[in-house]
């Protein structure tokens, strides 16, 4: 079960570490357009799981659904309000 529980080594902290960086080099980009590409490419990732045999569909929704509750999860969450400030 690749998208189980994340890992307890330091492999996922470092990881996070390594992606920070490179999100931080794409600071010029208005953060929706950075989530929309980031979406674009866990989509692609996780499809390349699916195909491999590395995770079931069922693995992927219940991933996602973790994502969901992750980014919702903020106490001070409004739904009305856009994902970056409008211009």
């Amino acid at each position: 079960m690749i998208l189980g529980p994340a890992p307890a080594d330091g492999m996922l902290e470092e990881s996070i570490d390594e992606l920070d960086e490179a999100v931080e080099k794409l600071e010029r980009f208005p953060e929706a357009v950075l989530a929309y590409a980031l979406r674009v490419h866990l989509a692609g990732l996780l499809h390349v799981l699916l195909e491999c045999g590395q995770c079931t569909p069922s693995e992927v929704k219940e991933f996602i659904a973790g994502l969901e509750e992750d980014a919702l999860r903020r106490e001070d969450f409004d739904e009305n309000r856009p994902l970056s400030p409008q211009a």
